[in-house]
């Protein structure tokens, strides 16, 4: 017999958004049900930003190694530096289970309830919650609802990962063995990302781009450093340039460009973007509205519907784990009566890893034009005169500040180590500091900070 619940929060999908919220729900007195149709973590522990890092981090030494052979600094034959990928899988597979465990276990000492399946409105408060083989589903009456399923990969019908020499970003963190040639279609984060880790595991790295630069949403200094530092580090780039046909042929992946020139590599990523997992779950049913690629429409209060809220990826707004917590709080404390205005997230920092590192906190230099006000100002410092970044032999790239009418409004960075200014440059910016103010901060010496005080005391220029 199917099951029946009424609960005062359902939250549809267990990533970091709507994790967050069915804890903090549930330590605000909320009678809280928590549905996940496959691993606790979403995308970002599961598939995205923390296997990445794991990856990242244990391959990070042949970088460094790198890095300081070129100074003369150290010996050391780069054959003889061998990661191994079995080895990283198995750690990430452990890792993935203890963190498993430890988050069922701290919603069950919240008082969550946490079903497996996948969920769909019914009606409005309802949600039917039907198991993975389709033998048995739990009717949820709620009060309020929060949407919170993410993103998954986005593709073209020509170019479509088909699990064979053609992946999806999920697959190819899945495979045992390094490929010797790798092509990457997107030049975004995840293709930069996959490409650094595969690039220390032996593989010669291939990204084409469409657009005009890598990383096309941020400051355009920022893309055309990494294209200098990548083509440093025996890249082939191809900005600009388009992708006809992607397949797998004979086991290997064969890419045709727009201009009719073939390539063949090992195997090929696709990573052209993220698309919303809204389909087949009677949203609009409900009243909810999708746009045309699918993401819930949000008003100022992140409200899709009447008691339906969505959250993160799904609706769109930005495309990144902290994005979606942040969003997930302002909701649930709504929902509590404890937030009354309107949602206000701002530019929302960003990050790339890696060997070289990209951190952006608040506008760009362009967003910043476009924000009005009457003068628009930047200052920059490069890192190859901050200590800490000599001692690491990485001193290249620059940290870049934004002004709008004296107020800091944005801080930009590339180079080693830069995301580890994301915080602090996020905090300054929502301080909207002033040059007068600087002065009673303390930046410890040495550090990679002072490149964000020196960037901030450096002369500007008027932009306008």
């Amino acid at each position: 017999m199917p099951e029946t619940m009424d609960c005062s929060l359902v939250v549809l999908g267990a990533g970091p958004g709507g994790y967050d919220a069915a804890l903090e729900a549930a330590a605000l007195g909320m009678d809280t049900v928590l549905v996940e149709r496959e691993h606790l973590g979403g995308t970002c522990l599961n598939w995205g930003c923390i296997p990445t890092k794991l990856f990242l981090g244990a391959s990070a030494p042949v970088s460094s190694l790198a890095s300081h052979a070129k100074l003369k600094l150290i010996e050391y034959e780069p054959e003889a530096v061998r990661v191994s990928l079995p080895a990283m899988q198995n750690r990430k597979r452990k890792m993935l289970a203890g963190t498993h465990k430890a988050m069922a276990l701290r919603l069950r000492k919240a008082g969550v309830t946490l079903l497996t399946g996948t969920g769909r409105f019914t009606a409005p408060g309802t949600v039917e919650v039907t198991d993975a083989e389709g033998n048995n589903t739990t009717t949820v009456h709620y009060n309020d609802a929060v949407v919170a399923t993410g993103a998954g990969s986005a593709s073209f019908p020509s170019i479509a990962p088909d699990g064979e020499a053609v992946l999806d970003p999920q697959q190819l963190l899945e495979l045992e063995s390094p490929p010797n040639s790798l092509v990457i279609v997107g030049g975004g984060a995840i293709g930069i990302e996959m490409g650094e880790v595969f690039a220390r595991l032996g593989a010669s790295i291939t990204l084409i781009e469409a657009m005009d630069r890598l990383l096309p949403y941020e400051d355009p200094e920022i893309g055309e450093g990494l294209a200098k530092l990548l083509k440093r580090d025996k890249w082939t780039l191809r900005i600009g340039e388009r992708v006809e046909s992607l397949k797998t042929v004979d086991g290997r992946a064969v890419l045709t460009m727009e201009s009719g020139e073939t390539m063949e590599a090992d195997k090929a990523l696709v990573a052209v973007g993220r698309k919303p997992n809204s389909a087949g779950m009677g949203l609009e049913d409900v009243g909810c509205e999708l746009d045309p690629r699918g993401f819930v429409k949000t008003d100022e209060n992140l409200s899709a519907a009447e008691h339906v809220y969505a959250v993160g990826d799904v609706n769109g707004l930005s495309l990144l784990a902290h994005a979606a917590t942040h969003q997930a709080h302002y909701v649930v404390r709504r929902l509590a009566g404890r937030e009354q205005q309107p949602y206000r997230g701002g530019a929302i920092p960003a990050c790339v890893y890696g060997s070289h590192e990209m951190m952006r906190a608040g506008l760009t230099e362009a967003l910043a034009l476009d924000a009005g006000g009457e003068k628009v100002e930047v200052s920059r410092f490069q890192l190859a005169a901050n200590p800490y970044a000599q001692a690491q032999s990485a001193g290249y790239g620059f940290v870049k500040a934004i002004w709008l009418d004296d107020i800091l409004v944005g801080v930009s960075a590339l180079g080693h180590g830069v995301s580890h200014l994301v915080t602090l440059a996020e905090v300054l910016v929502r301080e909207k500091i002033s040059a007068e103010r600087l002065g009673g901060y303390v930046f410890a010496h040495p550090t990679l900070d002072e490149a964000l005080a020196e960037a901030l005391r450096a002369p500007r220029e008027h932009i306008r």
